[in-house]
């Protein structure tokens, strides 16, 4: 289980991105997180791996507290805890395979890591992370000869490259076009549904959210103003949520 305990970030130029937020997602959750750009999104799933770093409050991961964990400590956390991300990235000039196999990093030494020595078992891995998600034939081309969606779907073979427990997915569907943002999400679906990884995904668009998430919060200026689940999100939340303002925009 996940537990966020009063999480606060401020950024040294004043920027208050979270403001005491709290909620807990439990295992095999599909959760998704939504808000305007600048609400505090991007900011809540990089503190809950310590990418960024949190000014106060706790999060706490099957009982561990992230938010006091030592660097050897916080190394250990992250190996559970895959990222994906919304401009892929990737190293463009490596290859496919390389890209994934940096996913393993967490697991060998400075030197092998430096070299890129890894195991028969780990190149074994990377090509079963790459039949996953449909890219095998891939492996040896470079990465930015892929599409977009294609290297997304790169990002999320690299991510479970680590064996997660948890995949934070911070808008992966953003600069993706309608069909391949239901491709990836459903990549990301199965994944929560058949390997039984708890998600923590961002989104922009509120049919997806009802389409994918079991679960969702939604944050304002950086405070969570709503969690439940997508069908309560109905018109008036969604006013609540966005401004009186906002329409609603469905992909198809």
């Amino acid at each position: 289980m996940l537990k966020v305990e009063n999480l606060t970030k401020v950024y040294p130029n004043g920027t208050q991105a979270l403001k005491n937020v709290s909620f807990e997602v439990k295992d095999g959750e599909f959760l998704a997180v939504i808000g305007l750009s600048g609400s505090g999104k991007s900011t809540l799933l990089r503190c809950i791996n310590r990418l960024i770093e949190p000014t106060s409050g706790k999060i706490i991961w099957n009982g561990q507290d992230v938010t006091a964990a030592s660097s050897t400590e916080i190394r250990k956390i992250r190996r559970q805890i895959g990222m994906v991300f919304q401009q892929f990235n990737l190293v463009k000039r490596s290859s496919v395979m390389a890209n994934v196999m940096s996913g393993r990093l967490g697991y060998v030494n400075t030197i092998s890591s430096s070299l890129q020595l890894f195991s028969a078992e780990d190149n074994k891995r990377a090509i079963a992370s790459l039949e996953q998600v449909g890219l095998v034939d891939k492996a040896h081309v470079r990465a930015d000869s892929l599409s977009g969606g294609q290297q997304q779907r790169v990002g999320i073979a690299r991510a479970l490259m680590q064996e997660p427990k948890l995949i934070l997915a911070d808008e992966p569907v953003a600069s993706l076009d309608p069909v391949l943002a239901h491709s990836i999400l459903k990549y990301l679906e199965q994944l929560n549904k058949e390997r039984g990884i708890t998600v923590l995904c961002s989104l922009h668009f509120l049919d997806l959210v009802h389409r994918y998430a079991t679960s969702a919060i939604a944050l304002k200026d950086g405070e969570l103003v709503f969690q439940g689940l997508p069908k309560q999100i109905d018109d008036a939340q969604f006013k609540a949520i966005y401004g009186q303002e906002a329409e609603r925009i469905s992909i198809v």
